[in-house]
């Protein structure tokens, strides 16, 4: 993608689906951000059954040199939606947040910026973020953030603390658009990690977390991750660490690391829920 004077500095993604009583404020969240640069905001509703579509027209006409409305005519899922909104994308940066969450901080891209346009070896910016329950009620916070880095093969071995989808900011390069045409990522359920893994791996830069908190993440009853079923969540988990061994590479001393991972932490998992071809596939990989 070209990018010319006119270009905005930061486009905007926001996936959503059913977030009736949450997406004024993520959207609010975008409008009050104070920045040198112009943004757009890029909105994918996945074919919401409750109000938020009609919020979401209001707010596009309320503002419509800024928010541009991705009202989806059949429901994609979470990974198809977020592909369909970064081929739309015009900024030289992504920011991402989830329909449920939202930003806290008005200087939150304008920081991230600064931070990508003189740091050439990242290619992602992330940032710390508060949890809350649904009822409003804090979680976690860290009250003692610090700066630090991710590489591929930390993130690889699971480590991705406070790069939550809402703090993401990444560089809007063909490195980066070209996950859209790997099969694996379709087929994926926390497309946020597998996104990561990507972005580090294909550019060979790290990402960098920011020691601010500048956003929160909702934990609910309808979040697609958060609250699930834990069975399902760990089917699920174990579904995107067999993607990850079988689509990344990594060298011989890190694949005895992911088997003793593996066995840790999903291998009984498998055994005790009759996955037994899918533990069989896994050790055979890994050994």
């Amino acid at each position: 993608m070209q990018h010319s004077l006119n270009t905005p500095g930061v486009s905007i993604c926001c996936l959503t689906y059913n977030h009736e009583p949450y997406i004024a404020q993520a959207i609010e969240g975008f409008l009050m951000q104070q920045t040198s640069f112009a943004f757009e905001i890029l909105v994918g509703d996945d074919l919401s059954t409750d109000g938020t579509t009609q919020i979401l027209r209001r707010y596009a006409e309320q503002h419509p040199e800024k928010i541009r409305l991705f009202a989806r005519e059949q429901n994609l899922g979470a990974v198809e939606n977020h592909l369909r909104l970064i081929a739309e994308a015009k900024g030289r940066y992504i920011a991402m947040c989830d329909g449920d969450d939202f930003w806290t901080d008005p200087l939150k891209l304008q920081k991230q910026v600064g931070y990508l346009d003189t740091h050439p070896e990242a290619v992602i910016c992330c940032h710390y973020t508060r949890v809350i329950d649904h009822h409003g009620k804090l979680v976690y916070v860290n009250a003692d953030p610090v700066p630090f880095d991710f590489t591929y093969q930390n993130i690889l071995m699971g480590e991705r603390e406070e790069t939550r989808m809402s703090t993401l900011m990444v560089r809007n390069i063909p490195e980066i658009r070209s996950i859209a045409n790997q099969p694996w990522y379709h087929k994926g359920w926390g497309s946020d990690t597998l996104f990561k893994l990507y972005a580090t791996s294909r550019t060979g830069l790290k990402l960098h977390v920011l020691p601010e908190v500048m956003a929160t993440y909702r934990w609910h009853p309808g979040g697609v991750w958060s609250m699930i079923d834990s069975r399902l969540r760990k089917h699920r988990m174990v579904n995107d660490f067999n993607i990850m061994i079988h689509n990344f590479s990594y060298p011989a001393r890190m694949k005895y690391r992911l088997l003793a991972f593996y066995l840790r932490r999903y291998f009984l998992f498998d055994i005790r829920y009759f996955k037994l071809k899918r533990a069989l596939t896994t050790l055979v990989k890994l050994v």
